[in-house]
């Protein structure tokens, strides 16, 4: 219950009834004062969602250890015990990512450490010459055979040097998009562009705009690092849209595989919605603790990352219960109709995050 102040007048300002109570019992509205304290604001927006009554805190237990149970008991008509599933679901969205943007989960240095060029370069010409005299010493002086097979070793070594610096180079996200950097074989728009010309092929509505991205900032001097950080926080941006438009597709999918006749969309829809729920507390919990594991001794770390573990794996089986429990099929025709849905989900996802992905590149600036 709200604990905003009552008028004294009993005359609903709504519809003009009579109030005897709290509430009008023609429209439902409650009969407080037009003007709150400001706190007020703050405190109707936490009750309007958390219901302090024991609502929310109720919904949350069940909704964690429970697999199951809100969906059922949702679908039996027994609506008031708990908050609704979309309710519930904007909530603890709106709370994830809203501590996500506050208090970011991984805290990656996408910039890497900048490699002394200097010392780069020198290394690599000693390298060089070196292979340039093992070579000149086998080609002009006379050896035996266990000399040739002791040169042939070193510039083996020499030649799995230079490839490992290679590695390194590319990993160095100070780096910029230099001449080195292709796209689809190409270095430059030009050329692309004339390419795609002469050849189009149907993936081109992705091709070309991806490309085009790419030479845009190879251009303009962007660094690896850069683009893998703007990369990360537009996809992270994005993912609750992204998580909002795989909801119809997850439901789709259980749809498919059950009773049309017994189950509605409707009913796929609040499994979904619960599922959905519990699955973005399990992210926040194990955002929190992977934060925790940074501050914490090493022997604390390693109990946190075994309970990471536990969390993961957890969230993983409790689909096959609340699945079972929801669906009241039999335990093995359970199991496999929950193996194939959770398949099809994970490909299904996959493909969106890989959309996401492309999206969120086409957006850095």
């Amino acid at each position: 219950m709200s604990h905003g102040k009552l008028r004294e007048e009993k005359d609903c300002l709504n519809c003009g009834h009579l109030v005897e109570d709290h509430y009008c019992p023609h429209c439902g509205q409650q009969n407080i004062q037009t003007r709150q304290p400001f706190y007020y604001l703050f405190t109707h927006f936490v009750e309007d969602f958390t219901h302090y009554d024991g609502q929310f805190w109720g919904t949350l237990k069940n909704l964690l250890f429970k697999p199951g149970k809100l969906t059922n008991t949702y679908l039996e008509g027994k609506r008031q015990k708990f908050v609704p599933p979309v309710k519930l679901y904007i909530f603890i969205s709106f709370i994830t990512f809203f501590l996500f943007a506050v208090f970011p989960p991984f805290d990656i240095n996408f910039e890497g450490k900048k490699a002394d060029q200097t010392e780069k370069a020198f290394k690599l010409n000693r390298l060089t010459e070196t292979t340039k005299m093992l070579d000149s010493i086998r080609t002009t002086t006379p050896s035996n055979g266990k000399d040739t097979v002791a040169i042939n070793r070193i510039n083996t070594l020499l030649k799995d040097s230079t490839r490992l610096s290679d590695i390194e180079d590319s990993f160095d996200m100070s780096k910029k998009l230099d001449d080195k950097f292709e796209y689809n074989g190409y270095t430059n728009r030009k050329s692309f562009d004339s390419a795609k010309a002469k050849n189009p092929s149907f993936y081109d509505f992705i091709n070309v705009p991806v490309g085009h991205k790419f030479f845009e900032l190879k251009e303009n001097g962007v660094t690896k690092g850069e683009i893998l950080k703007k990369l990360g926080e537009i996809s992270f941006h994005n993912l609750p849209k992204a998580l909002f438009i795989y909801l119809p597709i997850f439901a789709f999918f259980l749809w498919i595989f059950h009773n049309k006749k017994k189950w509605w969309y409707f009913d796929h829809g609040i499994f979904t919605l619960h599922y959905f729920s519990f699955l973005l507390l399990t992210i926040l919990l194990f955002s929190f603790l992977y934060k925790l594991a940074d501050v914490t001794h090493s022997s604390i770390s390693i109990i946190i990352y075994l309970l990471m573990n536990v969390i993961f794996f957890y969230s993983i089986i409790y689909f096959f219960i609340a699945h079972y429990k929801v669906y009241h099929t039999h335990g093995v025709v359970s199991f496999i109709i929950g193996s194939i849905l959770f398949m099809f989900n994970f490909f299904a996802f996959l493909f969106l995050v890989m959309g996401l992905a492309v999206i969120s590149f086409l957006m850095i600036h």
